[in-house]
């Protein structure tokens, strides 16, 4: 038995290891232009490390068995196996104890951080309704996902005051490359803080642009808008441009 345990565990540290490995050096994700997405990365990147051991030990203990233990021939029930209680008191503690740390960080640590500080340098208004966006910007001027696009100021925080015309249903205000949403609800506004880090294109990236992530009805795939994320200079000349051309 406890030549098992030590071959279930040699083998458990391996597919550990290699997990880790793969892990580490491969990115799954998509460019991110906002500092609230590379806290959701580092976040995400943070629990699969964590979940890495816990996938292989149940992998470890499948193939171990399968090959140590098969039956050479017919179905019958194996000897019964007389457990102390202390690989499960272990088994118990060690969750509890990655529950606990997660709860903490990511948990408590990563919305603090992705909420961020009060206050914003730009408020943009957001309406949903079926099946389009309306961005109403600070110089007063409308912009619906029909006519237009998205424009936002690289590295400048950024408050979205995000609703849904009122009769109408939930949507939810997601663009990719900033990995956080927040849902559209008529009659309320909800608000969502972003800073952009890097400056970037529908063209350049499709997750580049507005996506509405509620289901919403028949519509609802085509619920997008191409967001542009640009200097500050340029932000400027394109409030000046909309507001000449009465949005």
């Amino acid at each position: 038995m406890k030549k098992d345990v030590l071959n279930a565990t040699l083998l458990w540290i391996v597919l550990s290891i290699l997990g880790w490995i793969l892990v580490l050096n491969w990115n799954i994700f998509p460019p991110a232009l906002a500092r609230e997405a590379r806290i959701v990365d580092d976040a995400f990147n943070l629990l699969t490390v964590l979940a890495v051991p816990v996938f292989t030990f149940v992998v470890a203990i499948l193939i171990y068995a399968a090959f140590r233990f098969r039956s050479p021939g017919g179905v019958e029930d194996g000897p019964p196996i007389q457990d102390t209680g202390r690989i499960l008191t272990a088994w118990l503690v060690v969750t509890i104890a990655l529950a606990g740390g997660i709860l903490i960080n990511p948990g408590f640590v990563g919305m603090s951080e992705v909420r961020g500080e009060g206050g914003a340098d730009v408020v943009i208004g957001v309406t949903g309704q079926r099946w389009s966006w309306t961005i109403s910007y600070p110089n007063g001027v409308d912009v619906t996902s029909y006519t237009g696009e998205l424009v936002l100021p690289v590295d400048q925080r950024i408050q979205f005051d995000i609703t849904s015309l009122d009769p109408d249903v939930i949507h939810s205000f997601w663009i990719p490359a900033f990995r956080i949403k927040k849902d559209a609800v008529p009659g309320r506004i909800t608000q969502m803080f972003i800073t952009p880090t890097e400056t970037g294109t529908f063209a350049d990236d499709p997750n580049v642009r507005v996506q509405c992530a509620e289901l919403c009805g028949q519509g609802h795939a085509q619920m997008s808008m191409k967001v542009r994320v640009v200097e500050q200079a340029e932000f400027d000349a394109y409030l000046d441009e909309i507001l000449a051309e009465g949005g």
